[in-house]
């Protein structure tokens, strides 16, 4: 096997070096993390939120999650609160700081998205989205099986 051909690390460098790109643009002119980008965006738009959905939303985990809303909170950008329900648990809420901070870096990303995907056709476009889901959905079968 040669590792530079191999699917998953192909897909993984693909992934790492969109991933940085984007960044860029909320780490540098904003100072979010990744990890604190991705909540962000994973709050907008949504009522107060279970710090389990959030890591199912944002592919990170129960650690990253915690420093990340530990920094957004102390930074005024999230609230957290008790969940009612799950005494161990949090409810997170995006505050309209948060907000405000989320709407302005989306037309921000979304160059960059436009960017990266100039490079395709519209249906080249339609299939990589495609591909990607099937993909996905045979990893995540994987996952299911063991």
């Amino acid at each position: 096997m040669e590792l530079r051909k191999f699917f998953p690390y192909r897909l993984a460098r693909v992934a790492e070096v969109v991933s940085q790109a984007t960044a860029q643009v909320y780490a540098e002119r904003f100072g979010l993390t990744r990890d604190e980008w991705r909540i962000v965006a994973a709050l907008a738009g949504q009522e107060a939120m279970k710090t389990s959905w959030i890591m199912e939303n944002s592919t990170l985990d129960k650690m990253r999650v915690s420093r990340a809303l530990a920094r957004l909170e102390r930074d005024g950008l999230i609230i957290r609160t008790p969940d009612p329900e799950d005494g161990r648990a949090w409810l997170v809420t995006l505050q309209p700081s948060g907000n405000a901070l989320y709407r302005k870096i989306v037309p921000m990303v979304q160059a960059r998205e436009e960017f990266l995907l100039a490079a395709l056709t519209e249906s080249e476009r339609e299939v990589l989205i495609a591909a990607i889901d099937k993909v996905y959905d045979r990893a995540a079968q994987l996952l299911r099986q063991g």
